[in-house]
């Protein structure tokens, strides 16, 4: 690294304390960022100022917590009213010991920045820089690496700092932090950190549900989240975090699903993890418990077991994990729903416009798409090559189908009462021959559907043989009809 762009803001702060007397590096993720060319999402400074001393710099911080970190609003700083962005400032820190393995005892400030870092979980993240006002950096004399942290980096290597014992004994959270920074960062736990996380992971249950609910979820969102739920079975987490998961590891498969590594409930459903289409969290979490329920509906053996109801009990199972990790309920309901109707059936000769009706008022409209990429990833996840067959395109095309309003007159601003009240005739096939007629007229030119044009057109057609005028324009709408569902059938692709 010799040149990067540190904001003004950052700057600003620096040059603040630099005034003032006092040290004040960037640390943490923000550094780890800088030197593997990223952009940093957060700025973390630290220095050698205690919070009250800070607090004289910038007068409208706030301080309201035990662990020397003043938060200082953009805006306070820069003078700019529309600064968003909250700066946190942390003093230099020691920690004692941690009784209950969550939190320490007491927070002493330290004297040096080697002090602070060394209590920092991983070496990659306990890399300090000194910034520069014109953003030009000596790796030897701007930034502050005393733990190796530079080396993992280049080697790729989650390593704890210091003893990893030490580390792990004064936050059990840090072990689930190990397996989210290998997932997310693409790196490998290096030997003495992987051991000392096997030896430790029962401590993972004096931790807050909230708080392996977060680090789940980032899990869950990596680009490697199977690797990541992998790891944590592997270095005996998964007990703490979603043991259920334990009872589908060496579950045998029915036919079905019998494609190579995929043989089982367990790795059938990492591959689905990794093999979903989407993004959003819930999604990837439906797929990858779609068939938690498996091993407590199995019946028989080999490739003819059954798992009957699986979606069901699963639905059941889904809910009661996702509430005890305190996830919110339109996650849980979500993630539910979605568990609860991954076997829907759909045959292209059996099941008509009512049938898919029924699953979409089952699911919601809304939740459609995500049921698709749950099953695709369901399909994926035995080691099917072909992703979206030409059931699940027909299915979707069924969908826009129903979903989309019919070429009706119920589409046009006015109706029967409208017109018997306008042109003072009474109730019967008159009303309805003429609604047919504007509305092929509408078809034609769309801007005459406003109210006052088709009474306009109404008069005119009252004195016409509305008889021939409407076979016509039957003829129009049904041609109409035809060509909204070509459409819709060319966009997937079926006959």
């Amino acid at each position: 690294m010799k040149h990067f762009h540190i904001p003004l803001i950052i700057k600003t702060v620096n040059k603040a304390f630099k005034n003032a007397g006092f040290e004040a590096f960037l640390v943490g993720g923000c550094v780890r960022d800088i030197l593997e060319g990223k952009i940093p999402k957060d700025w973390d400074i630290t220095t050698n100022a205690v919070p009250e001393e800070t607090l004289k710099i910038f007068p409208d911080g706030k301080y309201e917590n035990n662990f020397g970190t003043v938060l200082v609003p953009e805006k306070y700083i820069s003078g700019e009213e529309d600064g968003k962005e909250i700066i946190e400032i942390t003093t230099y820190r020691m920690e004692s010991p941690y009784s209950d393995k969550r939190h320490p005892d007491s927070v002493q400030f330290a004297k040096t920045l080697k002090e602070d870092l060394s209590r920092r979980d991983f070496t990659i993240n306990a890399i300090a820089l000194e910034i520069q006002e014109d953003d030009k950096y000596d790796d030897r004399r701007n930034i502050v690496d005393e733990f190796g942290g530079i080396e993992d980096l280049r080697d790729k290597k989650i390593r704890a700092v210091g003893d990893p014992w030490e580390r792990f004994s004064e936050d059990a959270l840090r072990m689930m932090r190990a397996v989210r920074f290998a997932v997310q960062l693409g790196f490998e736990i290096e030997p003495e950190t992987f051991k000392a996380i096997k030896q430790n992971a029962g401590n993972l249950k004096l931790i807050s549900k909230e708080r392996i609910r977060d680090e789940l979820v980032k899990i869950i969102c990596s680009n490697q989240p199977g690797k990541g739920i992998e790891l944590c079975v592997e270095l005996g987490l998964m007990e703490y975090i979603i043991p259920e998961i334990l009872d589908t590891i060496g579950i045998k498969q029915n036919r079905h699903h019998y494609h190579g590594p995929f043989n089982t409930v367990y790795k059938h459903m990492i591959a689905s993890l990794d093999k979903c289409p989407s993004k959003l969290f819930e999604v990837r979490l439906a797929s990858f418990l779609h068939d938690i329920g498996k091993p407590g509906t199995k019946q028989g053996e080999g490739e003819f077991a059954t798992f009957h109801g699986h979606e069901y009990l699963g639905a059941r199972m889904t809910q009661k994990i996702l509430e005890r990790l305190k996830f919110s309920r339109k996650i849980v309901d979500r993630t539910v729903l979605l568990v609860k109707n991954h076997m829907f059936y759909y045959d292209v000769n059996e099941v008509g416009e009512s049938g898919v009706r029924r699953v979409v008022r089952k699911v919601g409209l809304e939740n459609i798409n995500d049921l698709i990429d749950v099953r695709i990833a369901d399909r994926l996840g035995s080691g099917v090559p072909k992703a979206v067959p030409y059931k699940l395109r027909h299915f979707r095309y069924m969908v826009e189908k129903v979903s989309k309003d019919p070429i009706s007159v119920k589409q046009l601003k006015i109706g029967g009462h409208d017109l018997m009240e306008s042109l003072n005739i009474k109730p019967g096939p008159e009303v309805g021959a003429i609604l047919d007629v504007l509305l092929s007229e509408a078809i034609d030119d769309p801007s005459l559907n406003t109210k006052s044009a088709l009474l306009k057109l109404a008069q005119d057609l009252k004195e016409k043989n509305l008889k021939s005028l409407r076979s016509l324009a039957k003829k129009k709408i049904l041609q109409q009809q035809k060509k909204q569902n070509t459409k819709i059938k060319k966009k997937y692709w079926v006959k």
